[in-house]
């Protein structure tokens, strides 16, 4: 019986079986074979350095030439091939347009072997040309690639901005002292400063040292002004300019001010919120600066007296403020109420107002 199962023919699905996995073999091989041969790819493509055509077969080089022999060969083909020499039909029979488009492409040869990056990104995209998409990436990027150092321009351009800064501050600030000279109530103060100090107690000049009054006049108003400025202190936009606050030094003070900030602020909770010490008188100042959203050379134009009576009212504390604050906006209604140029305003909004029709009769 075991003899007459094993001579029975197979059925037809084993029949089926056998002739698929006997595909296979073929298959396999023919797989193999295309994985281990190289994949087609070509490393000159139109676009990019000198197209379809080697560099180095352009300027007649081997890709071992150094960098004397590559300008060598260029300053004779530019020779052979430049415009100004082709007036008539170039040695190749192409003609004055193919003399300039050859001179061209050895223009292109000569820029792209001469720098050592750029040569070695071509002979990176000779040897490896799978590396399609690199190849474009490396050769737009040095093409666009801005030819001066963006830290130089920056550079540069803070310095212009610091000293256009540093100027412009001179300048208000010298219009400042040449407004409080015209002051009656500073100039006489700085009158009699002079006076007491001997600057304007000189005795009258004779003979070739003799000046006019115009000159008199000039010496005596520089005088001062030189007394404003030694002994106002003006503060707010049109301070004396200090050089540690144009833009290129606070660039490069920022990291020791946030050092700084950073310290404060550790100190700030640790002494008033874990701590619980009282506000001193400089620390309210701060607290009442900040709830009117004031910058610092804002508030230091702020004369000693409103100091004072903000010290008084307490506005440091969050509820004096808020009351402080709606007087201040209430009072500023009143006087706008009263402001004639507020009720011209007003009425001309009620009579007339933006975007109606009115008939006059002249």
């Amino acid at each position: 019986m075991a003899l007459a199962r094993r001579a029975q023919p197979p059925s037809e699905g084993l029949l089926l079986q056998r002739r698929r996995a006997a595909r296979w073999p073929p298959l396999l091989l023919l797989w193999g074979a295309l994985c281990l041969c190289p994949r087609p790819a070509e490393a000159l493509v139109e676009g990019l350095y000198c197209g379809k055509l080697v560099c180095y077969d352009v300027l007649g080089v081997s890709r071992d030439a150094s960098k004397a022999e590559i300008a060598r060969a260029y300053r004779q083909l530019a020779l052979r091939y430049h415009p100004d020499r082709q007036r008539e039909p170039d040695p190749d029979g192409r003609g004055v347009e193919g003399a300039q488009e050859k001179f061209l492409l050895i223009a292109t040869a000569y820029e792209t072997l001469k720098d050592e990056e750029t040569r070695k990104d071509y002979d990176y995209m000779l040897d490896h040309p799978e590396e399609y998409y690199s190849h474009y990436y490396h050769y737009y990027s040095r093409r666009l690639a801005p030819k001066v150092d963006v830290r130089i321009v920056i550079l540069v351009t803070v310095c212009a901005i610091s000293v256009f800064q540093f100027f412009s501050w001179w300048s208000s600030y010298n219009e400042a002292i040449n407004y409080l000279a015209t002051v009656p109530k500073y100039r006489i103060q700085a009158t009699e400063i002079a006076r007491q100090q001997g600057l304007l107690n000189r005795a009258k000049e004779k003979g070739k040292n003799r000046r006019s009054k115009e000159e008199i006049r000039k010496e005596e108003e520089e005088i001062i002004k030189g007394v404003i400025k030694n002994k106002i202190d003006i503060k707010g936009g049109y301070q004396k300019p200090q050089i540690y606050d144009i833009l290129l030094f606070q660039i490069i003070l920022a990291p020791l001010y946030l050092c700084k900030y950073i310290a404060w602020y550790c100190w700030w909770i640790y002494s008033f919120n874990i701590k619980g010490q009282e506000y001193g008188e400089e620390e309210k100042l701060y607290i009442i600066r900040k709830y009117m959203k004031m910058s610092q050379s804002q508030f230091d134009t702020l004369e000693d007296q409103q100091k004072e009576t903000f010290l008084e009212r307490q506005l440091w504390i969050k509820e004096n403020y808020e009351v402080y604050k709606q007087e201040q906006e209430e009072e500023l209604k009143k006087k706008m109420a009263m402001d004639p140029r507020w009720k011209r305003y007003r009425r001309w909004m009620r009579n007339e107002g933006p975007g109606r029709l009115t008939f006059i009769d002249e």
